[in-house]
């Protein structure tokens, strides 16, 4: 039986945190530019671009801080 190191979770659940949020901030350009679903307010588009930003620059050193291990 073979255990998984914790560290690899955590570093994918980052990663996967920034890729989200590169593909909200993605997605709500289109949105806020009337290119993808023009039916859609463009302020729609700016809170899913705000909403990526914060999944970029924000939760993962956030997380960093929680999950570093303790010296």
């Amino acid at each position: 039986m073979s255990r998984k190191d914790p560290a690899a979770g955590r570093f994918a659940a980052i990663q996967i945190t920034r890729l989200v949020g590169v593909a909200c901030v993605a997605l709500g350009i289109t949105i806020a530019t009337d290119r993808l679903l023009p039916g859609l307010p463009g302020w729609v588009g700016y809170i899913l671009i705000a909403n990526g930003l914060l999944d970029v620059f924000v939760i993962p050193p956030i997380l960093i801080r929680k999950w570093r291990t303790p010296k």
